[in-house]
């Protein structure tokens, strides 16, 4: 590829833009031919414990931002155990290795209550800022810290603000993991091509829509602030379920502890999962489960 750095995007050969596009792509879908025990739909909670280290990656100056961070562990994470165990239902946690050395008993008891950890970076790091020996490095120390507090060596990871560099999914694939929850391409489980071939790695796709960081997040600092009321975020939630309900698809939804935990908001979950109970035909998963029946019952 022959780039000119002077050169603005409309002023780039067709070669240019073909090959940006071409670095990571959505191929195949893995859509299976059934859901577990007759399930109509798969739905896969997911926990990103960012803790501290949001505040800690941008050089951790905040005490009152990584106080914020400390509410997760000793509110948020109990909380969320307490809801996942009356209802029976496995989630991930995707969680930067920092936190778990801050936290090592809290990831230890998400494994002893069946639940998966999966990496979410060192110190929730964005991906695109690293050249490809730091990104490879903290990833795979990363992982070498989870397998050491918890005793299970993750297979799936979802990148720190969804991040992605050139060389994201070239590490995911000589580190051997099963899958990606970072991507947006599409509703259903799919491969993922690297540079036009079929990689190794399939993808769990998240959605902005599914997140209740967009609609809850706060810096006093900033312009950011909470805009949006619980009761329309419930709404949000059950409206992409009901969605991947009549499609027979997956519902995944992504969650932080330090946000969807307070009182004001942790009804949000607990009310949507009687929601989908009353539906029925309902298959709670963790992320690692839903990819690999994807993976082994695809048309």
């Amino acid at each position: 590829m022959s780039q000119n750095s002077e050169e603005a995007p409309w002023q780039w050969e067709e070669s240019v833009w073909r090959e940006k596009v071409a670095q990571v792509r959505a191929g195949e879908r893995l859509v299976p031919t059934h859901w577990p025990d007759g399930a109509r739909c798969a739905v896969a909670l997911s926990f990103d414990s960012d803790h501290e280290t949001t505040e800690l990656r941008d050089g951790g100056k905040s005490i009152g931002r990584m106080s914020w961070g400390q509410s997760a562990q000793r509110v948020g994470i109990p909380r969320i155990l307490t809801l996942l165990a009356e209802h029976d239902i496995p989630a991930t946690f995707f969680v930067p290795a920092v936190v778990a050395k801050l936290h090592p008993e809290e990831q230890r008891e998400i494994v002893r209550c069946g639940h998966e950890i999966g990496l979410h970076g060192w110190i929730h790091e964005l991906n695109s800022v690293l050249e490809y020996a730091d990104e490879k490095r903290l990833l795979t120390a990363s992982s070498q810290v989870l397998k050491e507090i918890t005793g299970v060596r993750p297979v799936g990871m979802r990148t720190p603000s969804w991040d992605y560099s050139p060389y994201t999914l070239r590490i995911a694939e000589e580190m051997g993991l099963l899958y990606d929850s970072s991507l947006m391409a599409d509703e259903h489980c799919h491969r993922l091509l690297r540079a036009g071939q079929a990689s190794s790695v399939l993808e769990l796709p998240v959605e902005w829509v599914r997140d209740d960081a967009v609609y809850f997040m706060m810096n006093r600092f900033s312009s950011l602030r909470p805009y949006t009321a619980p009761t329309d975020v419930f709404d949000i939630f059950r409206r992409e379920f009901d969605g991947a309900w009549e499609d027979g698809g997956v519902f995944q939804l992504t969650m932080h502890p330090h946000i969807i935990s307070y009182r004001s908001r942790i009804w949000i979950l607990e009310q949507l999962i009687d929601h989908m109970n009353r539906r029925g035909q309902v298959w709670f998963a963790t992320h690692q489960q839903v990819v690999e029946w994807c993976r082994d019952h695809a048309v």
